[in-house]
């Protein structure tokens, strides 16, 4: 399926037609499909302002080592993983919509030792999770179990590119991935940077809204004397909170209440098995509610890094479309199954 799109100049971030010089030819994008090969490549084939919204995962820094030329995450050093992250999404920023959002997953690293010597593990010969060679034994400007910071290394780089960053959401897992460390807290969560191409974009927050609290309606009903501290005007706040305010028991009543609030930024979304061939399948959930609030019904998703499909299949189950890039053939047909509902 393919559907025509305006571009416009490459530096436009304008929310309004363009006009006079600025003006070009309607292009076709093809949608609903995975296209194969470098995403930097392909991104720069695919036209100015035709996607909504795009949701994806890159590879997280030495973690693993898919054995492709031209993979991410495999970079020498944090500084080039960034900044090859940031060609992406630069690219990614032009092909979307001025009124478009990005929805980025991305978790940190620790600084470590890496592999020791001439060891060679018998039960994992090509080290744990397929890496030969560990990248993160010397990392400049940390110590051995310092955390990298790779999440905000990536969101200040990308703010620096004309990103605007609005949100950072704690994908907090009850079911993590076991970790064997004594000296700190095992970790359960990671980061969803939500940003956008403009200062005005599209963001339905009514799609994703979450019930009140049963303790927020109980005082809601209640009285409030004018002796609350609350209840008087606070320096620094523009307005009072309608629950501080001084009224009678039962002068709110069930009806006036409004059953739903904006959704918090903490997501607790538990991860769930995937019996196909790849190792980091995130969870329908996940991106169900980044579409949800970025992406309006028949608009268009893009995934740079579509690996195992969620982000096709939850398109297609929500009647958005999608555009998918998968370096690796394998997990490309492995994509389109799971999105065909072989899987």
């Amino acid at each position: 399926m393919t559907i025509s799109m305006r571009t416009t100049s490459r530096t436009s971030s304008s929310l309004t037609e363009p006009s006079g010089s600025q003006r070009k030819e309607l292009i076709p994008i093809e949608l609903d499909i995975i296209h194969t090969g470098d995403c930097l490549e392909i991104l720069k084939t695919l036209p100015d302002d035709s996607v909504h919204c795009c949701v994806t995962s890159p590879p997280y820094y030495a973690l693993r080592d898919y054995g492709m030329e031209a993979q991410i995450g495999r970079e020498t050093t944090p500084k080039e993983y960034i900044s090859r992250l940031t060609e992406v999404f630069t690219e990614v920023r032009r092909v979307l919509r001025p009124d478009g959002t990005l929805w980025l997953n991305i978790s940190d690293t620790y600084a470590g030792k890496g592999n020791q010597g001439d060891f060679i593990d018998p039960k994992n010969p090509n080290g744990r999770n397929g890496q030969a060679v560990a990248l993160n034994n010397k990392v400049e400007g940390c110590k051995p179990k310092d955390m990298i910071g790779i999440p905000w290394m990536l969101a200040f780089a990308l703010r620096d590119t004309g990103w605007y960053l609005r949100n950072d959401i704690i994908w907090m897992k009850d079911n993590p991935m076991p970790e064997s460390v004594k000296d700190r807290c095992a970790r359960c969560y990671e980061h969803i940077f939500l940003f956008s191409k403009s200062k005005k974009y599209f963001f339905d927050y009514k799609a994703i809204s979450e019930p009140i609290a049963p303790g927020t309606v109980s005082r809601l009903k209640r009285g409030v004397k004018g002796s609350n501290k609350y209840g008087e005007p606070i320096p620094g706040q523009a307005k009072q909170q309608t629950i501080n305010l001084c009224r009678e028991h039962g002068a709110i009543s069930d009806e006036m209440i409004n059953p739903l609030r904006n959704k918090r930024d903490v997501w607790i979304i538990n991860t769930v098995p995937f019996k196909g061939g790849h190792y980091a399948a995130y969870p329908p959930k996940l991106v169900e509610t980044c579409l949800l609030a970025g992406c309006p019904k028949n608009g268009v998703v893009l995934d740079p890094f579509i690996g195992s499909g969620t982000t096709g299949m939850v398109a297609k189950q929500l009647d958005r479309h999608y555009v998918g890039i998968e370096l690796n053939p394998e997990y490309k047909e492995l994509a389109e199954a799971r999105i065909g509902g072989e899987i």
